[in-house]
């Protein structure tokens, strides 16, 4: 029996490295041994979108270096204060889809719900990072009206939990939702759409394997490392598990200028990933949200670096190239 003078229990460790990563842009710079006063580190306003990234993610950067593939994807520079009238603030047309419960059909034979807003990490290139979900979310007082939306259309076989991050959720509340899915006899699949077995391995811990590993429905995660250096032994070692489970593992990337838009970054991230269990699924083209226009990768040199690509790995470690077009049946898969 729990009282009022009971102990409260310890969150879980994931939730405490959580709370314990870098929020202030000064407090990373002097982890990373970085001067401040470096013109490539000149900042962001970051009001509306701000610095977060977990300690052992950080750790993995090179220090003194402001170049460093793992610090660009996070730094909040002053490029993004540049405007272009091609980035825009909803560059997927998620809005246009958006239904009540904070479900998003875009494609026939699944719906994406978006879960939560929360995130481990803060990708500057993020395509949601304006997204309204204060009003869009499917949190737990909606789930009903969520999991009705989803129950009415037999023509959804795959639930889609996305984000924000969906592991930002706590296990319990995961849990309730994959429950009520198997109830609904037309869902087939869930599929987990997450970044934080990568920023943040001490995620997937044994309450976590516990509730994915019940059920009737087909697991599969789809994570987002962008480079080899994301992918440290501890990320490999939370991985494990949920293949031998018989969890699909995917990866999908973004193509980023300067961080991994160059063959050897490239062949070392699908090397990488197959080592740790995840197919290398999708390479996408940069989503043109307002604020990330110093990522953008033209397509032809997108191309140029498959074709490379190509003649270095096997096929089964070159991922699709694609990116996503607002009012198209699916991902447009581009030609190399």
């Amino acid at each position: 029996m729990i009282t009022a003078n009971s102990p409260r229990p310890h969150p879980p460790l994931w939730q405490q490295a959580l709370r314990a990563a870098f929020s202030k842009p000064a407090s990373l710079l002097e982890f990373l041994e970085l001067d401040p006063e470096l013109p490539e580190l000149a900042l962001s306003r970051v009001a509306d979108f701000p610095l977060r990234v977990p300690r052992g993610f950080a750790a993995r950067m090179r220090k003194g270096n402001p170049k460093d593939p793992l610090l660009l994807q996070v730094w909040p520079r002053a490029a993004e204060d540049a405007a272009h009238p091609d980035f825009i603030r909803d560059p997927v047309g998620d809005l246009d889809k958006l239904g009540q419960g904070g479900v998003i059909h875009k494609y026939r034979g699944r719906a994406l719900v978006v879960a939560t807003g929360a995130c481990g990490v803060h990708c500057r290139y993020c395509f949601r990072r304006h997204f309204p979900y204060a009003d869009a979310t499917a949190s737990r007082s909606r789930w009903q009206l969520t999991l009705q939306r989803i129950a009415d259309d037999p023509s959804i076989e795959e639930v889609i939990l996305s984000g924000g991050d969906p592991l930002s959720l706590s296990d319990d509340k995961l849990a309730e939702f994959a429950e009520a899915l198997e109830f609904i006899p037309h869902v087939q699949r869930l599929r987990l759409h997450t970044r934080q077995p990568i920023v943040l391995p001490e995620r997937i811990d044994q309450t976590f394997m516990d509730w994915i590993s019940r059920g009737r429905l087909d697991k599969i995660i789809v994570l987002h490392a962008n480079h080899a250096n994301e992918l440290d032994e501890a990320v490999a070692e939370a991985l494990r598990p949920l293949s031998a489970l018989g969890v699909t593992l995917l990866n999908q990337s973004v193509l980023l200028a300067g961080v991994n838009d160059s063959v050897p970054a490239l062949a070392a991230l699908s090397k990488r990933l197959l080592a740790c269990g995840i197919v290398p699924y999708y390479l996408h083209m940069l989503d043109k949200v307002a604020g990330s226009t110093h990522f953008e990768v033209s397509e032809h040199r997108a191309a140029a670096l498959l074709r490379e690509l190509h003649h270095c790995l096997p096929g089964y470690l070159v991922p699709r190239l694609a990116k996503e077009e607002p009012g198209q049946p699916a991902k447009t898969l581009l030609s190399w």
